[in-house]
């Protein structure tokens, strides 16, 4: 992995996880993740955290919430969109459980890119204070504002068509 690739900053957390009873004949069950704990917890995985009228809260395991100075201008949108969101990414597993915690982000196009895989429970949570004071304080230390510059495009020769038709012996 090059160093550019590398987090500068990785936070610890804990995901948690609710199972709510499916009115459904096909599933019994629809899982989903519902909230961020700051730092990694002293529990094992799949802890059940709560166990209520059919609805029960897991620890689900632990992850990090890593930091790229390359990333900085999409950190500051999700600080600035009034509801600042950690995407969650649960994968299917074959183990004990149904799924494993694959990744959480700060990031909403990388949270965004894990749709892409119908398997995943991808969920945006709220972002604790701790986190968003901590990403808050990594963008003011790390980025760096990007000129945007536009290409020009070249003009459009209406004569390259014909040109093409010659060239290649029609007629």
């Amino acid at each position: 992995m090059s160093p550019a690739a590398l987090p500068l900053l990785s936070i610890p957390v804990g995901v948690v996880v609710e199972r709510r009873k499916a009115d459904s004949p096909w599933v019994d069950f629809i899982w989903r993740g519902v909230a961020i704990l700051p730092d990694e917890p002293a529990m094992r995985p799949w802890t059940v955290l709560r166990d209520q009228d059919g609805t029960t809260l897991f620890y689900a395991g632990s992850a990090t919430v890593d930091l790229y100075p390359s990333e900085t201008a999409r950190y500051r949108d999700n600080l600035a969109s009034g509801s600042p969101s950690i995407w969650t990414v649960l994968s299917p597993s074959e183990g004990v459980w149904p799924y494993v915690v694959t990744t959480v982000t700060a990031d909403p196009s990388e949270g965004e890119g894990f749709t892409e895989a119908a398997d995943n429970l991808v969920e945006a949570v709220p972002m604790p204070e701790v986190l968003r004071e901590a990403i808050e304080s990594f963008i003011v230390e790390h980025h760096v504002e990007r000129e945007f510059v536009k290409r020009k495009r070249r003009r459009a020769d209406p004569e390259a068509l014909a040109r093409r038709e010659h060239e290649g012996g029609q007629e």
